[in-house]
């Protein structure tokens, strides 16, 4: 099997909201060598929030605040990658355009490479243009190296039918279908990422990542959160 993880950038920051919380990394590693060590293959993309929120600020250009989102991401991969290494696990770093001796070219056959050596590879970089967000770029590559379904580790435990932190009898799905997501616009990743999803058939399970061995337990699909059939 083959899965897409998808992590926050304010995930990986821990309580202090920005930068790194190693503690935190090094649990997601933990549990990601369990799974690896299992059989699955595993690629991860990361959001860049601990860094950036270019969408919040008018005075940049759009362009160029997506461009340093995607630089953020870039980081937040070479230093979850180190971690990952220092535990023992092979990684590789993959981007859409060059970076110089950082990362590794894209392309399916190099990802398909790396994960035949049950290397854990690491997508950067989200699409690598302006307009479209790691949720994106996550649904992109997980359509393009046939991934059978894609992990959101979440700040929040599944999919409800409203904000919880706004109602407080806000129903959390178990399951939802994603036709169902799109057409109630509801908020697992941004639209365009939905309807990749919807087209492509591509499932997926959303959990609080902060709950433990919360990972583990999505892959095995015995967890607390919430399935997206496609």
């Amino acid at each position: 099997m083959r899965i897409l993880l998808k992590l926050s950038g304010e995930a990986l920051a821990g309580d202090k909201k920005t930068g790194f919380d190693e503690p935190t990394v090094r649990k997601v590693a933990k549990q990601v060598q369990e799974i690896t060590q299992s059989g699955t293959q595993v690629g991860i993309v990361i959001g860049g929030g601990n860094f950036w929120r270019g969408r919040t600020s008018e005075s940049i250009d759009r362009v160029k605040a997506d461009q340093i989102g995607m630089l953020a991401t870039i980081m937040n991969c070479i230093y979850v990658s180190e971690i990952f290494r220092s535990e023992g696990m092979n990684t590789a770093i993959l981007t859409p355009f060059e970076c110089g001796s950082f990362t590794k070219l894209f392309s399916k056959d190099r990802a398909q490479k790396y994960f035949s050596k049950n290397m854990v590879v690491f997508f950067a970089g989200g699409t690598g243009h302006p307009y479209f967000s790691t949720d994106t770029g996550v649904v992109l590559r997980a359509v393009e190296v046939e991934a059978d379904m894609i992990l959101l580790a979440k700040a929040i435990d599944g999919v409800y039918d409203s904000d919880p932190a706004v109602n407080p009898n806000a129903k959390r799905y178990d399951k939802i279908t994603i036709d169902d997501v799109v057409a109630q616009n509801l908020q697992v990743v941004d639209m365009t990422a939905s309807i990749l999803a919807r087209d492509n058939h591509m499932p997926m399970r959303v959990f609080a990542l902060q709950e433990e061995g919360s990972i583990v337990k999505a892959v095995s699909g015995n967890f607390n959160g919430t399935t997206v059939e496609a």
